[in-house]
């Protein structure tokens, strides 16, 4: 017996300098998250995507329960998800404080029903942090925007709960091959997003609150 359990304590031990390890080589790596909410996450997902330094961007749910994290479930509303978007980024780079102060300037802070065509909670802005270095980086890029926007940002600051990954066909489904039947007629995932896009206003209305200093709407 106490062989059994001395070998148990040797196994667990390994497994956890396996990990350690692990989260060392991710440190030095300099690779961090970000979680954002910027209405449509599949416009969040393309808009990052593209910045030098950001290693992927994956489409999500935070704020609710698991079992309502599901896009039929939340896009009735009333389960407390907002449609979010993990970003993988290289801190060597490009730093925190550069997305978020991208991220402000790529929706309508001031909005606090919806953003752009896109109307209920689960298309709300928010940032969400995991420590308090996190959120003061947080509270600091809305500070800035606000100042710099000089008018009241409402886009919330909030602790971090679990991300859970959006269903399969939602991501990178800026730039999908697939045809899907849209309202403008059969188009691929990637025609059909632009068409969205452009429809729903998003680009028009950053352009309109940021004028130059918008990242993403001249794409």
């Amino acid at each position: 017996m106490d062989r059994m359990i001395n070998l148990k304590t040797l196994l667990l031990g390994g497994l956890i300098t396996v990990g350690a390890m692990l989260q060392c080589t991710q440190a030095q790596a300099g690779t961090e998250k970000l979680i954002v909410a910027g209405g449509c996450f599949w416009c969040v997902e393309s808009d990052f995507e593209s910045v030098n330094g950001v290693k992927g961007a994956v489409s999500g749910y935070i704020g609710g329960a698991a079992e309502t994290a599901e896009y039929k479930k939340i896009s009735k509303g009333g389960t407390g998800h907002y449609e979010a978007v993990e970003i993988t980024f290289d801190n060597k780079k490009v730093s925190r404080d550069q997305l978020l102060h991208m991220f402000f300037r790529s929706v309508d802070p001031t909005d606090a029903g919806g953003q752009f065509c896109d109307r209920g909670d689960s298309y709300r802005t928010a940032v969400f942090y995991k420590n308090d270095a996190q959120k003061a980086a947080a509270d600091s890029a809305k500070s800035s925007a606000q100042q710099d926007l000089g008018r009241k940002v409402v886009t919330p600051i909030l602790a971090a709960g679990e991300f859970y990954k959006a269903e399969k066909y939602h991501q990178d489904y800026y730039k999908g091959k697939k045809l899907v039947l849209t309202r403008f007629g059969p188009k691929k995932q990637s025609e059909a997003y632009k068409a969205y896009r452009d429809a729903c206003g998003r680009d028009q209305r950053v352009k309109q609150l940021w004028g130059k200093d918008a990242p993403f709407a001249s794409k």
